[in-house]
């Protein structure tokens, strides 16, 4: 499979709109369930509501679908034993005390330089390069020194520094697995009494694994989409969570993904497996209009950059004339925007 599934003819500015800064959320509300949630239906109809009105969108039979990775404290910061100014963002952990990360420095560092990070308090080292990602070495496990030296890796249009708070909600409740550089923002909203209140109302959960990159927030530098090449994301969707789906189809109910992370992993999944055993690897899965969801009927999810990959992947779900329309909407009743803001409720288009 390609893993580029994209209609050929789509440009960059096709999915662009205008944001007022002041929209971008830079704190996230005072309780996780406080937000505002656009309904977005299959015929194109938009309804303003709340997230605690979220069960009532929800149907007795239906599935959803979580990403349970674990967002790790993946910032470094120091510098080079010559002196110059580092900072290292992990965006892959491969070995124990092996990682691959980016590193922002006055000159790109070559195979043995030593960097001194955390106030000199650990020296790590380079040792190779791949593409625009260092492999460096650690002098323990890469996890341990992440959690006691590294710092939150807040999105780039957040403006503050990372702290106590964002290390709490910054993280889903239900996260478990750690790898992820940014969180799966759309489980931001669920608290432990919302989970439980959709279990209790007959609504069943499955979870996937896909360790969120940086690659996340990187813009889209192409004219035309067909030139486009996805970043790599490490995904696990196990056999538990693809028997839930057949048997949630069996009883005519819908599987609703909690995050595009989400989507593209069972996505990815329904391409790579069988349907039936446990699926993982790296995916690069793109994913546009005119794609035919497989796995996917309806997406919680938060509002996305202007140009962005996630925009044209709630687009091939919706539709691009009615997530224009609902961003339009969005942004004129102040709706709040990207990781720490509100969210969408949204059904697959209706067929013709």
């Amino acid at each position: 499979m390609s893993d580029n599934i994209i209609n050929q003819d789509l440009d960059l500015s096709d999915f662009d709109y205008h944001l007022p800064p002041e929209l971008i959320a830079q704190h996230p509300a005072e309780r996780r369930d406080a937000s505002r949630l656009l309904h977005l239906d299959a015929t194109g109809g938009l309804h303003d509501r709340q997230f605690t009105d979220l069960p009532g969108l929800l149907r007795q039979g239906d599935l959803l679908v979580f990403n349970n990775t674990r967002v790790i404290k993946a910032r470094l910061r120091g510098h080079k034993a010559s002196g110059g100014q580092v900072e290292v963002l992990v965006e892959r952990i491969t070995a124990a005390q092996k990682a691959l990360a980016h590193v922002r420095a006055s000159k790109s560092p070559k195979p043995g330089t030593r960097l001194l990070l955390a106030d000199g308090a650990l020296e790590v080292e380079v040792r190779g390069r791949e593409g625009e990602l260092f492999e460096i070495e650690f002098p323990e496990p890469v996890l341990d020194v992440l959690e006691r030296h590294g710092s939150v890796p807040l999105p780039p249009y957040i403006t503050h520094a990372a702290d106590n708070d964002d290390e709490s909600r910054y993280q889903t409740v239900y996260a478990e697995t750690p790898g992820a550089v940014a969180a799966p923002t759309a489980g931001l909203h669920f608290d432990q009494a919302m989970l439980k209140r959709l279990k209790a109302q007959g609504i069943d959960q499955a979870f996937v694994t896909l360790h969120v990159g940086a690659g996340t927030f990187q813009p889209v530098r192409v004219e035309h989409i067909r030139d486009h090449h996805m970043h790599a994301e490490r995904y696990v969707v196990p056999a538990e969570t693809l028997h839930k789906i057949h048997d949630t189809r069996a009883r005519g109910g819908r599987v609703v993904a909690v995050g595009t992370t989400s989507v593209r992993s069972l996505e990815a999944a329904a391409h790579e497996g069988d349907g039936v055993h446990t699926t993982e690897g790296d995916t690069r899965i793109f994913i546009t209009p005119g794609y035919h969801f497989v796995h996917v009927d309806a997406l919680i999810t938060n509002f996305h950059l202007p140009q962005s990959t996630l925009l044209m992947l709630v687009s091939a779900l919706a539709g691009m004339e009615p997530i224009r329309h609902a961003y339009a909407h969005a942004v004129q009743s102040r709706y709040r925007f990207f990781s720490y803001g509100d969210a969408m409720f949204i059904e697959a288009a209706q067929t013709p």
